[in-house]
């Protein structure tokens, strides 16, 4: 039986509201955990909607309550991209992660994951640091082919601007002119989306890095080959995270790079592989 998922606009103050879908768990009284989507960047998000609503379902299904939310000035929330700020969308996840919050008998003990594709990682961290000290409940991340420094998202990016550039024989000096835009506070369009100044900062200055109160990480990569392993940025990041005391869990799952893709691509495996990780025990954490 497919889970029932449930539309509706969450009040973010004078900031607007956030059209959010909630995908309540099935089966149980009490959900085994919750789960809060963290969207990747850009067109990325759009082309993964379709992997983020089959794994929101396949996570309701086994028993976790899951809260898919459009940030400011994505989707059909309120506000332009060009409105938004990183801090902007770090406020509207520690916002999503209250109202997971509020479903919940108090002191319940029910995790919360904060689940996070590419650039979404990188809200990861800053919303765990503030939702920790206040919550009476573990902090896990489930990441998937996370982006572990914002400035190469950002590069990625512009990049879009210079390769549309380079068709219309306009690509000389692009990359840069769209750097000196930024440092005189002028939005830039890039693919369509006009991304402002501070954006663009908060972006380029985030870190996936280790923070306190997260006593679990849950790592995937895709890739198309069999046998294929971490890359060295994600395993060198993964280990700094171990040493901070996390148990943390990597794995490469087959499959298309779907957040990318020309049409869009389904990964069964990583969505199969996410939910045993999520339901399952939590391991040891790594001595500090």
């Amino acid at each position: 039986m497919t889970a029932a998922s449930h539309p509706f606009f969450l009040d973010a103050g004078e900031r607007g509201q956030r059209l959010c879908v909630f995908h309540p768990a099935q089966g149980v009284v009490t959900p085994r955990a919750q789960m809060l989507w963290l969207p990747p960047f850009g067109e990325e998000m759009n082309k993964s909607r379709r992997m983020t609503a089959l794994a929101a379902r396949a996570f309701a299904a086994a028993g976790v309550d899951v809260l898919v939310m459009d940030l400011l000035g994505c989707g059909d929330s309120d506000g332009d991209f060009a409105d938004a700020r990183w801090a902007d969308w770090i406020d509207d996840a520690r916002l999503g992660a209250r109202w997971l919050a509020d479903r919940l008998p108090a002191a319940s003990g029910t995790p919360l994951w904060l689940w996070g594709l590419r650039a979404g990682a990188l809200l990861a961290g800053p919303v765990a640091a503030a939702l920790a000290p206040s919550m009476q409940r573990p902090v896990h991340l489930l990441l998937w082919q996370p982006v572990t420094a914002g400035k190469l998202q950002l590069q990625q990016f512009l990049r879009l601007k210079v390769a549309a550039d380079l068709i219309g024989g306009q690509a000389k000096g692009a990359l840069q002119s769209l750097r000196e835009a930024l440092s005189r506070n002028e939005a830039v369009e890039v693919a369509g989306y006009r991304l402002s100044p501070a954006l663009a900062l908060g972006l380029e200055q985030a870190q996936l890095k280790p923070v306190d109160g997260v006593t679990r990480v849950v790592w995937f990569e895709v890739s198309s080959r069999d046998a294929a392993t971490l890359t060295p940025a994600a395993e060198t990041a993964s280990q700094a995270w171990r040493a901070h005391g996390a148990a943390v869990e990597t794995a490469v799952v087959r499959g298309p790079s779907f957040w990318a893709a020309s049409e869009i691509e389904e990964a069964p495996l990583l969505i199969e592989a996410s939910v045993q990780a999520v339901c399952a025990a939590a391991p040891a954490a790594a001595a500090a």
